[in-house]
């Protein structure tokens, strides 16, 4: 009797055990149904293939909770996609798969804070990251983050989804290092391009004022003496419309970390500081560093060793911004930040923006906003940002923020096998649909091409005609070039901080800029990296570089040509029949 007990009570523990692995992945499939009904919808997979991609992730984590893992934690900066992720996506994910996910929302410098400093000590503060893949030279080189082809291949073979399809991914060329690896996934991306007030510039009378004064169409500028007789124009000839003050130009100017955001999301790029190359310049890249004929060995930032950072065309990108944003931006734009300067364009007073992030183009298409029409039409439109006089055909046109997912190394294996489950499944072609038209920050082609973009294209502004464009892939994030982001990136913003308050002149600041990032560099070649670390040019005279046919380009006689614009139709046009212009 007994025995036949003891053999019961082991019996219902073993089919207990069973259950608790088998049971929530059965309960979880009619959650997947539930979710796909409710929330996964419009996706560009039927809804019998949403299912089939659901019960693979059901199964994969099956295999993780019956190792033990229950919970992972994640974190990104905050945006409205990544809300999304973190208060929808990731309860999905714990009623589906039943491990649950604490997806932190934090500030961008909070997140490269947390992560350098995880990079210093050697432990992972989360299982998994979205950092934005500027920092892709730096992973390389310190080789502690996971390069993500080794680990599909090998370890996490078995937790990677048979449909994740990284082809239909757009951004993985600037999350690919020198090696050819694939470093991170990326989540969320978003351009920023030249932003317009359409029903301006189509009023007959303004185009005609404009004609009369400048002898050429008011249209969208297509190089930098355009936008600034644009500028010009609204800002001191209209002045006014409908009774309010109308600015020819939106900027931010205040000593803060995003005032560097400003410079090294590829300002210089856009007046034609670096070489030709996509997605960065090369050898010479938009942040002015010059790697060697190996692609991945920084010698220089400053024009004495062979880089950039305070060339004619860097001191040139300087002057216009400060110079512009003095005359034509409200006179509040100069103490700003960038998230206080966001806002202001969907506010009716600005005519045009040279550098608008579409991360905006959510909030910029709410009715009742000044810059709406009542049918919930957008009265501006986005377009390619304009060039400098520097720039060439060829060279990168500006920046492309690419959030992306990041993975450390020698992270607790099961914990990073959850976290990169809980990426793919947010990245998923179920979810992704649904994801970029909440946040409108795509990282799927097939997204992109849906039926559900194509039919409502026109409440977008353009947004959806440039991402399906050739266009799109002349905006890249920072790339290889530069060794370590966090270290490098908090110099710029001090330093033209004191050219915006007139402690420095534009060359000042940028000399002073280059010989800073120089002695990181060198401190960077003396403490060694795991790859491709620093080795310094010696300095030489900068006459020795600056050239015509390459980065550091010599000064223009003419930093200012005749202004020339495009009839925006034109452009659309362009783009739809797969040409850039």
């Amino acid at each position: 009797m007994k025995e036949s007990r003891m053999k019961c009570h082991y019996s219902a523990l073993a089919i207990a055990a069973v259950l608790a692995v088998a049971g929530p992945a059965q309960a979880g499939e009619a959650e997947a149904k539930k979710w796909i009904d409710a929330e996964f919808q419009p996706s560009t997979l039927n809804k019998d293939q949403q299912l089939a991609e659901m019960k693979w992730f059901i199964e994969a984590a099956k295999k993780l909770r019956a190792l033990g893992v229950k919970e992972v934690a994640v974190v990104s900066e905050t945006l409205t996609t990544h809300e999304y992720e973190s208060k929808t996506l990731a309860k999905a994910f714990e009623e589906i798969t039943g491990i649950k996910v604490k997806h932190d929302l934090i500030q961008e410098g909070d997140v490269v804070e947390k992560l350098q400093t995880s990079m210093q000590s050697g432990k992972s503060i989360y299982d998994g990251w979205i950092s934005d893949s500027d920092l892709i030279g730096t992973h390389y080189r310190y080789g502690k983050i996971m390069a993500l082809s080794d680990y599909m291949a090998g370890a996490g073979k078995d937790y990677t989804n048979p449909g994740l399809d990284l082809k239909d991914f757009i951004g993985t060329s600037f999350t690919t290092a020198p090696d050819g690896k694939l470093y991170q996934l990326p989540d969320q991306q978003f351009a920023n391009l030249y932003w317009f007030r359409a029903d301006l510039f189509a009023r007959k009378d303004l185009q005609a004022k404009f004609k009369a004064k400048y002898g050429y169409e008011l249209g969208v500028p297509l190089n930098w003496s355009a936008y600034e007789d644009i500028a010009e124009f609204f800002s001191v000839d209209v002045k006014n419309i409908d009774g309010k003050p109308i600015y020819g130009h939106m900027d931010y100017g205040k000593k803060d970390p995003s005032l560097g955001w400003r410079f090294t999301d590829a300002w210089l790029s856009m007046a034609g500081t670096a070489d030709k190359g996509i997605p960065n310049g090369l050898p010479v890249d938009e942040w002015g560093i010059r790697v060697a004929d190996d692609k991945c060995t920084p010698v220089g930032a400053s024009v004495s060793r062979g880089g950039a950072t305070n060339s004619p065309a860097a001191v040139y990108a300087l002057t216009k911004y400060i110079d512009w944003m003095k005359k034509y931006a409200p006179k509040e734009a100069m103490g700003m930040t960038f998230g206080e300067a966001g806002p202001v364009p969907a506010q009716g007073q600005i005519a045009q923006q040279i550098f608008w992030y579409t991360a905006f183009t959510a909030d910029m298409t709410k009715k009742g906003l000044p810059v709406v029409n009542e049918d919930g039409s957008p009265k501006w439109r986005m377009a390619p940002g304009p060039n400098g006089p520097y720039w060439k055909q060829g060279m990168q046109n500006g920046y492309q923020d690419v959030g992306s997912w990041t993975f450390f190394k020698d992270h607790d294996a099961n914990k990073v096998a959850a976290a990169w489950l809980y990426a793919q499944f947010i990245t998923a072609k179920t979810t992704s649909l649904k994801k970029s038209i909440t946040g409108l920050t795509f990282i799927r082609d097939s997204d992109i091409r849906s039926d559900f973009f194509t039919k409502n294209a026109g409440k977008y502004g353009g947004l959806i005609e440039f991402y399906r464009s050739p266009a799109r892939v002349a905006w890249t994030p920072t790339g290889n070039n530069v060794p370590d982001y966090p270290k490098l990136a908090q110099l710029w913003w001090k330093n033209v901080a004191q050219a915006v308050t007139g402690e420095k002149t534009p060359q000042g600041a940028m000399d002073n800029l280059a010989e800073e990032m120089d002695a990181v560099m060198a401190r960077l070649e003396r403490a060694g990296m795991a790859k491709c670390a620093p080795k310094l040019n010696k300095k030489e005279s900068p006459a020795k570089w600056l050239s015509d046919k390459g980065a550091p380009w010599a000064k223009l006689a003419n930093e200012k040509p005749k202004g020339e614009t495009i009839d925006y139709g034109k452009l659309l046009n362009a783009w739809k029949e797969g040409r850039v212009r």
